[in-house]
């Protein structure tokens, strides 16, 4: 393993200032897929690029990543650390950082990056729904960390003039139970609120968002809890939940994140390898590979089949070109 991280190490390094080695780097998303270990020595052996902060995360060192920019691109030193991270975000470069980086960095820069640059709230939605309890929490104590706020607040703050902000402060501060047990009966009790604030929101000015019972099941409950009320919900309304929540479109990312996140993130690529989609579009291409690759990737595929008839990898290489796109399939594709 250690010939290895030093051949990624000198990938990143660059090659006596000719620029940096797109293909080993590549190579690297195919070999390492499923062994974080790898990742986390790579962290801790590349000292030019990471360094330990606090003892919660090896950060990224914002010096080298003026740097590697530099290295990748050729464009100017002066530009602002935020840009060089996310402005350029259809690159291998992008990509493969966000791929190097700790998790729960990872996780607090795209929150940060959101929040203030007045962004839909979907990421912070995605990051509070899809991770696991210790993964938000990792997320939480790497934002404190990183940026002298809680995640907690900045959404609190960012969001309070929002008919969602409740929601999502709810869901960002969650620890939730992980184990496999649910009661039925509350889980169908549950269900029953759900239908009854959906048929009120049909007949009062209040927001579904900002119904008690709404934001406290979404916000509380653990996901097969949740799976089993949205079941119950369908049928005792005939429904799907997420079709009713369709005009409050942070609702309804929230309830597919938390219960069917493939589909969630099927929709997402589809979205961004659309004909016309936006720059917040494309740019969860790169997002949902890194984040997703060894957690759900083949759950997402067969998601993405059954929902858009064809496969994700052919979708992908369609919009993308050069080693962006062969970085996308080594992550995408799955080693199929």
């Amino acid at each position: 393993m250690a010939d290895e991280i030093q051949h990624l190490t000198r990938a990143f390094s660059g090659l006596g200032g000719l620029g940096v080695d797109e293909p080993a780097m590549v190579s690297a998303l195919a070999k390492w897929r499923r062994q974080p270990e790898k990742l986390s020595g790579f962290r801790k052996s590349f000292n030019g690029f990471f360094k330990d902060h606090g003892g919660v995360i090896e950060k990224c060192e914002e010096e080298y990543m003026l740097h590697l920019a530099a290295e990748f691109s050729r464009l100017s030193m002066e530009m602002e650390l935020i840009g060089l991270l996310w402005l350029c975000l259809f690159t291998v470069q992008n990509l493969m950082v966000m791929w190097a980086m700790h998790p729960w960095e990872r996780d607090a820069r795209l929150a940060h990056h959101v929040l203030h640059q007045a962004h839909p709230a979907a990421i912070v939605v995605e990051i509070a729904c899809t991770r696991t309890a210790e993964e938000l929490l990792g997320a939480r104590k790497a934002y404190q960390a990183l940026f002298h706020h809680s995640l907690e607040e900045d959404v609190a703050y960012r969001a309070r003039d929002k008919p969602y902000c409740g929601l999502l402060v709810g869901l960002v501060s969650a620890y939730r139970y992980e184990g496999p047990r649910v009661s039925e009966e509350t889980a169908r009790a549950e269900a029953k609120a759900l239908v009854a604030a959906v048929k009120g929101a049909g007949h009062a000015a209040a927001k579904l968002v900002e119904n008690d019972d709404v934001v406290r099941i979404l916000t509380t409950r653990s996901k097969p809890h949740l799976v089993e009320t949205f079941k119950h919900y369908k049928e005792i309304h005939g429904r799907h939940i997420e079709e009713d929540l369709g005009h409050e479109e942070t609702l309804r990312e929230a309830a597919l994140c938390l219960a069917t996140p493939a589909r969630y993130f099927s929709e997402v690529v589809a979205a961004a390898v659309s004909d016309g989609a936006d720059h917040h579009a494309k740019e969860a291409l790169t997002r949902v590979a890194v984040t997703r690759a060894d957690v759900d990737m083949d759950a997402i595929r067969a998601a993405y089949h059954e929902q858009f008839g064809g496969r994700l990898e052919d979708a992908v290489a369609g919009k993308a070109h050069g080693y962006y796109r062969d970085a996308l399939l080594s992550l995408v594709a799955g080693g199929k």
